[in-house]
């Protein structure tokens, strides 16, 4: 069934007021993994997503060990109600075994990561004991087994320690190395071409001629698929023309798994922009019910082994970098093999300022989100327009004001989404 007809039959689908999460579940609803896999040294994974399973070859820890620094002991040896007396005979070490065993009234001094010595059961803390000569004063009211890390209490030999789909992040660098992985499977990297579209447009380096802007989406696009780890091909700018529109795509799909423009999907724009994307393969076009970002392309162009994604975003630049991180990034992840997408959550700050909203889209305004007296409060970075990016970059978080939601007071709960983790 054609992308048309999918959407077509779904009772609450408009292309001409489409809300944010609509688009969202559109969208996600037709991917799958595009990549093939490979194997790198398991350094090279950072950022990328696993491609299988990671099995624990053996139980983490792989021997019972001590949590912390104290004393291991029986626990039979303690008195019920009142403080225990025991004759310390020795110490164990972490990465070395403790010889011999522990007997009736006595303990032994414990590293942490030290295997707990034969005949204990139980690990004291060291600060909540009294040291008298080569005796030990410990308290009544200990548990027996307290402090004690069990083998395979983290992971289970034979059992997933990472699941397929996972992105590799520092944590699980950290953790495929204590299963002793040298290498792991991870797909490859998405391969990601975009183009800026206007006559307007000018590369820099070269002069501004009147009428001209320097073209800044090309730069922030790149920024963002970098951060992502995709491979990236920078068409440039393509005018206004449909012998050049149309190369264009072609280049991009016979080199890219995702397609990816600024400009030439909003009213106004040049006739044959649009008929030029449905020509070449299947594209919807959305006026989501947005601000900023509210034109939008998704579909496929290409055919074959050579068909690819298209993301037609809009011209503005504050407008392309809110449409690729609340559709794109979520997109590209998923086409990555992320199951799922690494999200970034919405957290509650109090507004520190009126903000006008009226109900019917969804705002993603600009904000700087600092701490004041034990709370998150919030404030726009300066002017809102699509246009000033450079308050999007003086701000460290989108306010997300929902679709349904109107004015917001001085002291309201908004909802912020960090830049942190997004960007």
């Amino acid at each position: 069934m054609s992308l048309t007809a999918r959407f077509s039959c779904l009772s609450d689908y408009d292309p001409d007021a489409l809300s944010v999460e609509q688009a969202r579940s559109f969208i996600r609803s037709q991917l799958t993994p595009v990549g093939t896999h490979e194997r790198l040294a398991l350094r090279s994974a950072l950022g990328r997503v696993l491609a299988s399973d990671v099995i624990a070859p053996f139980n983490v820890p792989a021997h019972d060990n001590s949590a912390m620094d104290g004393y291991a002991l029986r626990h039979a040896d303690l008195a019920s109600g009142d403080a225990t007396r025991l004759r310390v005979i020795g110490t164990a070490l972490a990465g070395k075994v403790f010889a011999g065993s522990v007997g009736a009234g006595e303990c032994v001094r414990i590293m942490t990561g030290a295997l707990p010595p034969a005949g204990t059961d139980t690990v004291v803390i060291q600060e909540v004991v009294r040291v008298d000569g080569d005796h030990l004063v410990i308290p009544a009211g200990q548990r027996a087994g307290q402090n004690i890390r069990l083998a395979g209490e983290d992971l289970a030999s034979g059992r997933p320690a990472l699941a397929a789909g996972r992105l590799v992040r520092p944590a699980e660098l950290g953790l495929m190395a204590s299963l002793g992985c040298a290498e792991v499977s991870v797909y490859r990297r998405l391969r990601v071409a975009f183009f800026s579209t206007g006559d307007e447009l000018c590369s820099i380096g070269t002069s501004l001629a009147d009428g001209e802007v320097y073209d800044s989406n090309r730069y922030t696009i790149f920024g963002m698929l970098t951060r992502l780890g995709c491979e990236v091909l920078d068409l440039g700018v393509v005018r206004d023309d449909p012998a050049s529109l149309e190369a264009a795509f072609r280049d991009a799909t016979a080199a890219a798994d995702v397609v990816i423009t600024s400009g030439g999907v909003s009213v106004g724009e040049a006739d044959f922009v649009k008929p030029l994307m449905a020509q070449l393969g299947e594209v919807l076009f959305w006026k989501i019910a947005m601000k900023p970002g509210r034109p939008m392309a998704f579909g496929r162009i290409g055919g074959g082994e050579r068909a690819a994604w298209l993301f037609g975003l809009p011209g503005n630049p504050v407008a392309v970098m809110a449409a690729f991180y609340q559709f794109v990034r979520d997109a590209l992840y998923l086409l990555m093999g992320a199951d799922p997408a690494p999200g970034v959550p919405l957290l509650p700050a109090v507004s520190s300022v009126a903000m006008k909203k009226a109900p019917g889209r969804t705002e993603f305004q600009r904000g700087i989100v600092s701490q004041v007296d034990g709370h998150s409060s919030v404030r726009p970075a300066g002017a809102q327009g699509s246009g000033v990016l450079r308050s999007m970059s003086e701000a460290n978080c989108f306010i997300v004001l929902e679709h349904d939601r109107g004015q917001v007071a001085v002291g309201d709960l908004v909802q912020v989404q960090l830049f942190d983790g997004l960007v």
